[in-house]
């Protein structure tokens, strides 16, 4: 897990791709709507190692945790792993995990019970840690800081499910953010009941799905041992470096670009709309962490 690689640049991060594909993927229109802040930048964190699952695709609950560990050192720059979790939660905090229980790739136990094993050891009693999904809008409402953690897959409403369509349980009636393949989703990262409370979002990639047709589809002939996890602080900019991997591994797959179900677009409306993060990926920062076989981006 020592092996790290810094300074990423366009070249690298497109693998030889013109930048328009962007738009392709995320929806020319979109890039239309605004103006990207020039002068922000954000980070996002990949960590990868090879026995991250065991040979029945199951998560190793102490390489997840190191895995996370190393994440947030890394993301914040701090060595000490407990210094680093102190920067994001304090004692004080009341803590949502808020996760993802769809049947055929919920966010893994091993994942949550990582991230609630750190919340503890920053000094926040077991009273005040919530772990939910779709009861959120009632058991995470009155949390001051949450950390947002579910697997990255294609999605028939919104092109792929990341860490800004997991927010949509916050919502009443989520359905009402399906039109225009989900474009508004930003919208809800800015009313109270979430705004300002993130602390960390741990995107999941340790099977992610590249692919699939129709609402809940799943099909194992289309995930993959990625053995990883994307961290970051800024949703948009953890869930476009997710778009960018998964296009990549289609187009491995399928030998050519391949478009998503819908548009991803919903990630570049949360910038140049929103004010949410940073969707350009010349302005993300992507730090690897660990292995790199097969890491595609």
């Amino acid at each position: 897990m020592k092996k790290r690689q810094r300074g990423i640049t366009r070249r690298d991060f497109l693998r030889g791709t013109a930048y328009t594909t962007i738009g392709t993927v995320l929806g020319a229109h979109a890039i239309a709507v605004g103006k990207p802040r020039s002068d922000h930048r954000s980070r996002v964190v990949l960590v990868r190692h090879p026995d991250a699952l065991d040979k029945n695709h199951h998560p190793n609950a102490q390489v997840v945790q190191q895995m996370l560990d190393e994440g947030v050192r890394t993301l914040l720059e701090i060595d000490d792993t407990a210094a680093a979790w102190r920067e994001l939660i304090k004692p004080d905090d009341v803590v949502g995990i808020k996760s993802n229980v769809w049947a055929y790739m919920p966010t893994p136990k091993e994942i949550e019970e990582a991230i609630r094993r750190r919340v503890i050891d920053s000094g926040v009693s077991q009273d005040n840690i919530r772990v939910d999904d779709r009861g959120a809008r009632k058991r995470l409402a009155d949390c001051n800081a949450l950390i947002n953690a579910r697997p990255l897959r294609t999605h028939h409403w919104s092109g792929i499910g990341g860490c800004l369509k997991n927010y949509i349980m916050f919502i009443r009636l989520p359905f009402r953010y399906h039109p225009n393949a989900c474009a508004n989703l930003g919208h809800i990262w800015t009313l109270p009941i979430v705004k300002g409370k993130t602390r960390l979002n741990v995107l999941t990639v340790l099977r992610p799905l590249f692919h699939g047709r129709g609402a809940h589809h799943y099909n194992s002939q289309y995930v993959w041992d990625y053995k990883g996890i994307l961290l970051s602080t800024d949703p948009v900019a953890v869930d476009a470096v997710g778009v960018r991997l998964l296009s990549v591994k289609r187009r491995d797959y399928f030998g050519e670009d391949t478009p998503f179900p819908r548009r991803t677009h919903h990630v570049t409306y949360a910038d140049v709309k929103h004010n949410i993060g940073v969707s350009d990926l010349e302005r993300i920062d992507l730090v690897k962490v660990g292995w790199t076989e097969g890491v595609l981006i």
